[in-house]
């Protein structure tokens, strides 16, 4: 679970590098949504990273310094979706705690719920 309990873990850190946490809401908020699309840019940039990577490691005719800088590319990129998939993990947690909770009241619904589940982004 995050270090704020029921918080999301936003894609990006504070100034000095210390994690970010939107407080749970409906997850339709300006910050919600503006995380989702830095979590989405951060994904697609790491699978094009990681195509590119492989075009330079199959032509073996790099230096030295090339490997060091996507190694160092590829760092920074897979630190990133760490984050995301520490956030998302959290949030299916906290989803699935939701759906555990409900489940004695369903038992009682004579029309059987109607819970539809959230998009995947």
């Amino acid at each position: 679970m995050n270090a704020i309990d029921g918080a999301r873990l936003l894609p990006w850190t504070s100034w000095d590098g210390k994690p970010c946490y939107l407080l749970r809401g409906n997850g339709i908020g300006y910050v919600s949504r503006l995380a989702d699309r830095v979590e989405a840019e951060q994904l697609a940039s790491a699978a094009e990273l990681v195509e590119d990577s492989g075009r330079v490691l199959a032509d073996r005719a790099w230096t030295p310094g090339e490997i060091h800088l996507l190694a160092v590319e590829l760092n920074a990129h897979l630190a990133k979706v760490l984050r995301v998939s520490e956030s998302r993990g959290a949030r299916l947690l906290v989803l699935e705690g939701d759906l555990d909770g409900d489940d004695e009241d369903d038992e009682d619904d004579e029309d059987g719920g109607g819970f539809e589940a959230p998009p995947v982004a």
